[in-house]
């Protein structure tokens, strides 16, 4: 069991990342809101920008989501042209993902907003 002065400690840490989360997401939250889009969308478009070709299986696990939970917004980004999904040249089974010029522009809107905060 904590003693009550580290536990006060600990739920003034656990405070300070909820109110330091809310400030870092609330820019990204509005652009994207924008597009009707959530921070699923975010997280998607930030990791195949970071990581072109990514397949949607690395996705999955980066994120730790089940194809499932990842189909509607990747289907989404395809449909508003940020994302392109294409079949792997090596292995016709596995689809490749990559951040379109929209999207690029896009992605770079959002984590601008968030390095903004961090620099």
């Amino acid at each position: 069991m904590v003693d009550s002065d580290r536990e006060t400690e600990l739920r003034d840490a656990i405070e300070a990342f909820f109110f330091g989360f809310r400030a870092f997401t609330a820019p990204p939250d509005e652009i994207l809101a924008e597009r009707g889009l959530g921070r699923t969308h975010h997280r998607i478009l930030y990791f195949v920008h970071r990581d072109p070709g990514i397949s949607v299986g690395a996705l999955l696990a980066i994120l730790g989501i089940t194809k499932q939970a990842a189909h509607g917004p990747l289907r989404e980004l395809e449909r508003q042209g940020l994302i392109d999904s294409r079949r792997a040249e090596r292995d016709g089974r596995v689809r490749e993902l990559w951040v379109t010029a929209s999207g690029e522009a896009l992605e770079a809107r959002l984590s601008g907003a968030q390095l903004e905060l961090l620099g």
